[in-house]
C-alpha cells in the first residue's frame, strides 16, 4: 500500500455565498479661485475629486474553502475624497479586497451574469467599481470662460450582490451514487478522514485526500457527494456536486455492487447525468472501478465485468484489494495528461 499522507477540507465545508460588495463613491470636485495678495481675481483652481475604491476579489492559495466569508457580508471599499484648492485632486478612495480560495467563479445575483473567474494564486478581479470622482471648476475653464463656478459631484460606486461559487481544483474526483463507497475508498488512500456511514448523502460537501507515492509523487483526490439520476436538473446534490466534478483531471466513476440499481446501470446513469449537465470533458480521462469486492464471490465479479463494456478496477477498501495498481495507474495517467494541460473552465 502506498505511504500516504492526507489533509482534508475545514469540517464546515461552504462552496457557495452571496456577498453584498459597496464601491466607494467618487469624491466632489469643488468650486475655488485662486487667492493670493495683490491678486484679488485669481482665475478657478478647484481640484477634482478622487475615484472611489474598487472592491477587489483576490485568491489566496492558503484558502480552501470559502467558511471565512459569511453570507450576506459587506464588503465596503472607501469613498474618494473631495477635490481641493490650488487644484489639488482628491485622494482615490482605498480598495476593499476580499480573498477567496483559486477556482472560485464570481456571478451577479440578480442577473445571474458571470463576473469572472479566479483559478491561479495571487489572480484577482474588480468585483465592484468605485465611482468616478467630480470635476472641479478648474477643468471647465476655457478661452471663453474665464471663471467657471461649476463643479460636479463624485459618481456612485457600483452595488451588486455577488454570488462566489468554488469549484474544487482536484487531480481526481470520485463520482458514484450514494453509498457507493466513496468515502471508504479515499479513507484506504490517504489519510483523510471523510465521514462514512451505511446510507445515502453521508458526504454532503466534497473532502480531499493527498495520497503519496513516494518523496514528489502525490496527488490531490476529492470525494464527491452521491450522484443520482436527475442530478443534471439539481435533484439530489445535483449542480452542487457536477460543479466540483468538471474540474478534475481524472474522474473514477465507482460502482457499486450492493445498491438497488445494477453497476451497469449505475455507470449508464452516471455518465448521463455528466453529459446533460453539459462538462467539458476535453482531455479528462475517466477509470471505471467497482468497489466492496470482498462483498462478491469471484464468480459475481467476473460477471459484472462481463455486462460492463470496459475494464475495470476491483477494489475491496476493508482487504486492499487492487487498491494499490489502481493508485499507481491514476500517478501514472496524472503524468502523462501533465504533458498536455487540459484549460479549466
Amino acid at each position: 500500500m502506498p505511504r500516504s499522507k492526507g489533509t482534508r477540507l475545514a469540517r464546515r465545508f461552504v462552496d457557495s455565498v452571496v456577498v453584498v460588495a459597496t464601491a466607494g463613491k467618487g469624491g466632489d470636485g469643488i468650486v475655488s479661485f485662486h487667492r493670493e495678495p495683490y491678486i484679488p481675481k485669481g482665475g478657478p483652481d478647484g481640484g477634482d475629486g478622487g475615484r472611489g475604491g474598487h472592491v477587489v476579489v483576490r485568491a489566496d492559495e492558503k484558502l480552501s474553502t470559502l467558511a471565512d466569508t459569511r453570507n450576506n457580508a459587506v464588503i465596503r471599499a472607501e469613498n474618494g475624497k473631495r477635490g481641493g484648492p490650488s487644484n489639488r485632486n482628491g485622494r482615490k478612495g482605498r480598495d476593499a479586497v476580499l480573498t477567496v480560495p483559486p477556482g472560485t467563479g464570481l456571478y451577479d445575483e440578480r442577473t445571474g451574469e458571470a463576473i469572472g473567474e479566479l483559478l491561479e494564486n495571487g489572480q484577482s478581479l474588480v468585483a465592484a467599481r468605485g465611482g468616478a470622482g467630480g470635476r472641479g471648476n478648474a477643468s471647465f475653464k476655457t478661452s471663453t470662460r474665464r471663471a467657471p463656478r461649476k463643479a460636479t459631484p463624485g459618481e456612485p460606486g457600483q452595488h451588486r450582490r455577488i454570488r462566489l461559487e468554488l469549484r474544487l481544483l482536484a487531480d481526481v474526483g470520485i463520482i458514484g451514487f450514494p453509498n457507493a463507497g466513496k468515502s471508504t475508498l479515499l479513507r484506504s488512500i490517504s489519510a483523510a478522514r471523510p465521514k462514512a456511514a451505511p446510507y445515502p448523502f453521508t458526504t454532503l460537501h466534497p473532502a480531499l485526500g493527498v495520497v503519496e507515492l513516494g518523496r514528489g509523487s502525490s496527488f490531490v483526490v476529492a470525494d464527491l457527494p452521491g450522484l443520482i439520476e436527475g442530478a443534471a436538473e439539481g435533484k439530489g446534490m445535483g449542480h452542487d456536486f457536477l460543479r466540483h466534478a468538471e474540474r478534475n483531471r481524472i474522474i473514477v466513476v465507482l460502482l457499486a455492487p450492493d445498491l438497488a440499481i445494477p453497476p451497469s446501470r449505475q455507470l449508464r446513469v452516471l455518465r448521463s447525468e455528466m453529459q446533460r449537465y453539459g462538462m467539458d470533458l476535453t482531455g479528462v480521462e475517466q477509470v471505471v472501478a467497482l468497489a466492496k469486492a470482498d462483498l462478491l464471490e469471484e464468480n459475481r465479479v467476473e460477471e459484472i465485468s462481463a455486462g460492463l463494456p470496459e475494464e475495470i478496477y476491483v477494489l475491496s477498501s476493508v482487504s486492499g484489494r487492487g487498491v494499490e495498481p489502481f493508485v499507481k495507474r491514476l500517478y501514472r495517467l496524472l503524468s502523462s495528461l501533465s504533458e498536455r494541460p487540459k484549460e479549466r473552465r
